[in-house]
Formats: C-alpha cells, structure tokens, sequence
C-alpha cells in the first residue's frame, strides 16, 4: 500500500477529550473518528486491525468446532419479556417501537435470539452439542460512554452459545471456548489472565473473565504467584484464616470513645492495634430487609459477596434511619451486642478466629473492649466477605501469594446451564424419547475493546507498538528523498519483493521531511521500519528498526526482504 494513496489523517496534538491511551493514540494514528457519544467511525487503519484479530478469533473459533452464523441487531421486545430480562436490564437497553408501535430493542447481547432459534430447530439429543457464533455490532446505551473503544456504546463483538444435553456435557463445550480464548489472546502477543469473575446481568453458575494486563485498566484482579489462581478482584477468595488458641478472655467492658466514629480513631484512642477491632455495617436489600456484617477492622467488606451470600438483587447501604431503628445507635458506633432490633448478624471467616475485640456499643459515644464471639455474642453464620489483598495466601495452593493487577476485560466466557432455556422452554427429546431442558453456556469477545487493550499495554511517548499478529501492516518502507531516482527505485524494489513474500508493506511514498515520516511511522506502531536513504545505499546497506525493542541496524541491500520475512514469520509462528 502507497501511503500516499492511502487514508490515515494523523494529527499532532492530543485531543482534549481523550482521556486514556488509547483513546489519544487511535484518534491520533488516524485510526477511529468520533461520530457521537459512544459510537466511532473505524477508518482504514484501524479497520485493518480488527479485521486481523477477528481472524485470528474466526480461526480458533473454527477450530473448536463453533459454526459462524449471524443474527439480526435489531430484536422483538416479546422474547426479552418472555426471558425475564425486559424490565431487569435497564436503561442500557435501547429500546423503541416501529410504525405499528411493537416494540423492539437493539441488541447488547444475543442470548434471547439465539435460544429462540435453537428452540425451534433442535429437537433432538442427536443434535447437540452444538455451538453457534457471529461477530457483529451491539449496542448498549452507556450512561458515561468513554475511553474510546474501550467503553462505547455501539461495539464489534464476537458471541458464541453452545448447546449441550446436560451440565457435564456443557462442562466439556466451556472447557473447549476457555482453550480457544486462551489460544486468541496468546495469539495476538498479550500478556493477559484469566480469572475467575462474578456472571453478572448475563447470569448462569460461573465464569471468566479475561484481563490484559495494563496500568489503566479499570478492573482490579489478582493472581497467584505459584499457581494459575486467577481471579477479578470481586470474586477474589480469601484464605481461610485458622481459628487462634490459648488467648484468655478477659471481662467485657464499655467504654468512652468520643466522637470516635472511625475504626483507625477508636483504635489509636484505645491504644490497640486495628487488626484487634471488628467494625459492623448495616446493608439493606431493594425489598427492605438488613443485615449486619462484621469484620476485622482494617478489612474492606466485598459487597458483592454478601449480596451474592444472601441472593439479593440488589445490595445498598442501610440508611441512617434504618441503622438507627434496628441498631439504636447512630452510625459510627454499631456492633451485635444489644441490637434494637433482632436482625441478621453474618461474620466473616476471619472474625470467628479473633478474642478480646474492639466493637461498637450501639451507644454514641461508646464502644466495648474485650468482647467475645459466643460469650457476648452470636452470628448467625460464617462467610468469606471480605476484600482480598496483595500478599494474602493463595485459596488454592499452599505456597502462593496473591499479586494484585489492573486489566482491562476484553473476554467473558459463562456457564448459563438452563436459565435461558427455561424460560424460553428450549427442550428436546433424550434417547428415551423423554423430554429435557437444553444447558448453554455463552461466551463473548469485544473486538475493538481488544485492540484498544493492546496499545494500552503496547505504546510509548512516541506511540502505538502492535504486537505483529494484529499490527495494520508488518512493515514499512521509507524513502528518505523522494526526489532521488536511486532512492525511489530501491525502495520500490524493495516494497515490491516484501509484498511477494506475503509480507503487509506500508511504503512511505510522501513527498515530506523524514522526520515526519518517522513520526507518522512510530504513531501509527507498524513494528518494522526500513528507510532507504542515499547514504546508506551508497555502502549498499538500508536500516531496519524494530519498534517494539528501539533497535535499529544497517542491513545489506541484498538481505533486507529476507530479513524482514524471517522475522514477521518467526512472530506470526510464536503467535500459532
């Protein structure tokens, strides 16, 4: 391709509104145009891009035997009533209504359709498993659409839905889409994790989710540094702390903590250390009920566990007035011991190990010292709902610890079993002519999100460094001095060599000062560079850089093709 005849509109300044790296790097590599909130034009370059990474992802969804087809973006409001999900999903769902005022929406995700027409062309166990996919744009009315790609409204996605006879059969077909994003993402040259995740509005038993790893990523995951334990930071395990032994306990008393609300205060009045406090938070559900949860006082509680611990819907902290008519006491001075109101009192694991503690009197002003699980009071369970931390032993072997991670999601992959089969009454009928209820799993990719996730791991304060496999191009030549006969001729010779190799050449043809070239070149992260210039072709040699390490060399004339072609075929085949 001749940059000349092509379109990639650089600009030099960063865009006010582009707040992460991403974002600043694709509308300045002339790769993505904002059209309106959310929603982005993908111009060549960047369109070049997704397209070598949905093949990559066409390719190893062929592999593990998923069958592409495609569906409509545009769905009936009767099949999200039907599942449940009209009314449950929110204002991310846009919706509206055609000429004869049925109403419709436009599709975030995929699993209502898909099941609808697997209801009606599979009858039989004879049938499954089977696994359909297709990559297409979804939509999803953000309210705070932003980062570019990495949190727009309209977006390419790739989503699969396997279909399977039973749970243990739907085991093997999530096992083989966890394999084929595990291959996707090595494949493209990123370094990720795959963690264990909660299955939020899509549902199901369990899921994946899959992080690359960047400073700017919005999620906080962890890993163990012996074992693949991997999880966001929400679903995170805590290890389960062993019971302390031989502490004497010592008399209950209450005491004076004025206008001490805040565990690190009472703790420092008290002169005790805050990992000898257990503080109390008061949460209510979307209908009403509350709850108390008590943990170790330099803990953070994990709302998520205890939401999903009590099966809520919804989780929010209790109101002041709720606090005070179940508690008696202002908030800033709770614990178990003489609540106004009998309700709930879960414990985290760590609790049921802790003597002599520090806790709230349900009085203002006053706090107890040398309370005692058992003695002064009682919970009524047990839970793992505490926030991990980096450093914590590993959940799942005996000698990790767990490092903390930022990532960014660019895969998901869930296990529904029958929650959409169900309500949409997807059955067929088993080798005894029995009826049953079809188990799915689903499993999506986000397209562009994933580009955006690799320059915010690959770049520099020059630009993007893609990764070979999803990079616009493998190469680029550049004619120092267009002008020069002898230039143009060599590099031509050699831009015309690299493309009958199979290799993907950019050659600079402008008529511009190098210097400009050369920063076109680094924005826009082509990974090889060479620049033919009169100087070196006076010595027969052309330099070659590599943007990924900064190296630059001087090449033989004669060699450079071969070079280049070795070292895009060494990546391509690391990447296989």
């Amino acid at each position: 391709m001749f940059y000349s005849r092509y379109f990639i509109p650089t600009i030099k300044e960063t865009p006010s509104d582009a707040e992460v790296i991403s974002h600043q790097l694709m509308l300045r590599a002339g790769m993505i145009r904002k059209l309106a909130s959310g929603i982005y034009n993908y111009l060549p370059l960047g369109l070049r891009s997704i397209r070598k990474f949905e093949n990559i992802v066409r390719e190893e969804m062929n592999k593990a035997d998923a069958i592409e087809m495609l569906m409509p973006s545009v769905q009936p409001a009767e099949l999200w009533q039907e599942s449940g999900r009209w009314a449950f999903y929110g204002k991310e769902l846009l919706r509206f209504r055609d000429r004869k005022e049925a109403e419709f929406c436009l599709g975030p995700t995929h699993e209502e359709v898909i099941t609808d027409m697997v209801r009606r062309e599979i009858k039989s166990y004879r049938q499954m498993p089977i696994n359909f996919y297709q990559i297409q744009s979804k939509f999803r009315d953000e309210i705070r659409p932003r980062f570019g790609l990495m949190r727009g409204r309209e977006f390419i996605m790739k989503d699969a839905y396997s279909f399977d006879v039973d749970s243990s059969a739907a085991d093997l077909s999530y096992e083989k889409m966890f394999n084929a994003y595990m291959r996707i993402f090595e494949r493209c040259g990123l370094n990720f994790r795959a963690v264990e995740a909660d299955t939020g509005s899509i549902g199901g038993s369990s899921s994946h989710e899959f992080m690359v790893l960047a400073d700017s990523g919005e999620d906080a995951i962890v890993s163990c540094d012996a074992c693949r334990y991997a999880a966001n930071i929400e679903k995170a395990e805590s290890p389960l702390f062993t019971a302390a032994s031989g502490s004497e306990l010592e008399p209950l008393l209450k005491v004076s903590t004025p206008d001490m609300k805040a565990i690190v205060d009472v703790a420092a009045f008290l002169k005790v250390a805050t990992e000898k406090t257990v503080k109390a938070l008061v949460y209510a559900s979307d209908k009403g009920d509350l709850v108390m949860a008590l943990l170790r006082g330099d803990h953070e509680l994990n709302e998520l566990k205890l939401k999903n611990h009590l099966g809520w819907d919804e989780i929010l902290m209790a109101t002041e007035e709720q606090i005070l008519a179940c508690t008696g006491s202002p908030v800033g001075f709770l614990g178990p011991i003489g609540l106004a109101k009998d309700i709930p009192v879960i414990a985290d694991r760590v609790v049921k190990g802790m003597t002599n503690v520090v806790m709230g009197a349900n009085e203002q002003d006053q706090h107890y010292t040398n309370a005692n699980l058992g003695r002064d009071f009682e919970v009524s369970g047990f839970i793992d709902i505490r926030t991990v931390e980096a450093g914590d032993a590993c959940p799942r072997c005996e000698t990790g610890k767990l490092e903390m991670w930022r990532g960014i999601e660019v895969g998901h992959v869930f296990k529904l079993g029958t929650k959409y089969s169900k309500a949409l009454n997807a059955t067929y009928l088993d080798a005894n002519g029995r009826e049953q209820v079809i188990f799915m799993g689903c499993y999506g990719i986000g397209i562009g999100r994933t580009v955006a996730a690799a320059i915010e791991q690959n770049h520099d304060e020059n630009g993007i460094i893609f990764p070979i496999p999803i990079a616009p191009f493998h190469c680029s030549v550049v004619a120092v001095n267009t002008k020069d006969a002898g230039v143009m001729a060599a590099a031509e010779e050699i831009y015309f060599c690299l493309e009958k190799l199979g290799i993907e050449v950019l050659f600079d043809d402008r008529d511009e000062r190098p210097g400009i070239k050369f920063k076109d070149n680094d924005l826009i992260g082509i990974p090889l560079r060479i620049v033919v210039g009169s100087k070196g072709l006076a010595e027969g040699n052309v330099e070659l850089k590599i943007r990924s390490t900064g190296e630059v060399k001087s090449v033989p004339l004669a060699d450079v093709a071969a070079t280049v072609k070795r070292f895009v075929d060494e990546a391509l085949a690391h990447a296989e």
